[in-house]
């Protein structure tokens, strides 16, 4: 028959499996996600895949004191991310998130007629641009809500503002970048 002490390592170990389960399935689901939100605020493709692999490795480290009573798995991961990309540019001592110089362009196959890609990618230039005029925080909103997918709520748990208050930013921000945008395609 086990003693307490067998049974407490066969609990450790079946815990720690599970949490290792855990933390894969959460990873398969956010990965897409977190990636998405990096390449909104990096647009450079190494650098997001690097600092997005930091990210996991940060989360991984501590799965452990991750709560689901304290906040929900999104916004413990995109938390972790928000201040992954803050750190990398505090660490490079930029206050620009996107910058055309280091934005990388995709050229799209050759099914599509030179005359659409150019214009495709002159569009894209146009974003970019205007993408950088925005401030850090209006940048931020964007990455999240489109690079990431999150609804209102879940930005508003990472940033710290209020649910509608980010609507309000977003519609404004979304406004913004439209009228910018007609503004560079007019100029």
């Amino acid at each position: 028959m086990p003693d307490a002490q067998e049974k407490a390592r066969v609990s450790t170990v079946n815990e720690a499996a599970i949490m290792k389960e855990t933390f894969a399935e959460f990873y398969e689901e956010f990965l897409p996600k977190v990636f998405r939100y990096i390449r909104y605020r990096v647009n450079a493709v190494q650098v997001t895949e690097d600092l997005t692999s930091e990210v996991f490795e940060k989360a991984l480290t501590n799965f452990a004191r991750f709560s689901s009573e304290r906040a929900s798995f999104s916004t413990w991961i995109f938390t972790i991310a928000r201040n992954t990309v803050i750190d990398y540019y505090r660490g490079r001592g930029r206050h620009s998130a996107v910058s055309l110089e280091e934005a990388e362009v995709d050229v799209p196959s050759g099914e599509t007629p030179p005359d659409e890609e150019l214009e495709k990618r002159e569009e894209k230039e146009r974003l970019q641009v205007c993408l950088a005029r925005l401030t850090q925080q209006e940048q931020e909103l964007v990455s999240l809500k489109f690079g990431s997918g999150l609804n209102n709520r879940q930005i508003a748990d990472i940033t710290g503002l209020s649910e509608s208050n980010v609507g309000t930013r977003l519609y404004r921000t979304v406004r913004k970048l439209r009228d910018m945008f007609a503004e560079a395609e007019h100029a």
